[in-house]
């Protein structure tokens, strides 16, 4: 029963990468961005949206729908490390200035935001 009692402790002390990931289409010079606190959940989520046709985002949507899965890359673009301060659990700010940071990169590569 200690070992369960220590797997649990584990997984609850488990943090989930955060930061900035794009999907970029291969055909054209436009992607989407997108922070969040837990990019594997988030990126699944949202390539699962897509296939099934209920993103929120129509442009990529209709984009997605018309050159598919393949014609789009899912490129995570920066990780942000926790605060040492454990009791932190709000990086809500970090994330949009992270946003700001990438689109001002993005822009300066002549991509265009969805």
């Amino acid at each position: 029963m200690d070992r369960r009692k220590e797997l649990r402790e584990q997984y609850r002390q488990m943090k989930p990468d955060m930061g900035a990931f794009i999907i970029r289409s291969r055909c054209h010079p436009v992607g989407y961005l997108e922070v969040t606190q837990d990019l594997k959940s988030t990126i699944n989520s949202t390539v699962f949206k897509l296939n099934f046709g209920n993103h929120p985002n129509k442009r990529l949507q209709t984009q997605w729908k018309h050159d598919g899965e393949a014609g789009f890359t899912v490129e995570i673009l920066e990780i942000l490390d926790y605060d040492q301060d454990e009791g932190k659990t709000d990086y809500s700010e970090e994330l949009a200035l992270l946003k700001l940071i990438w689109e001002e990169k993005l822009s300066k590569e002549n991509l265009t935001l969805y």
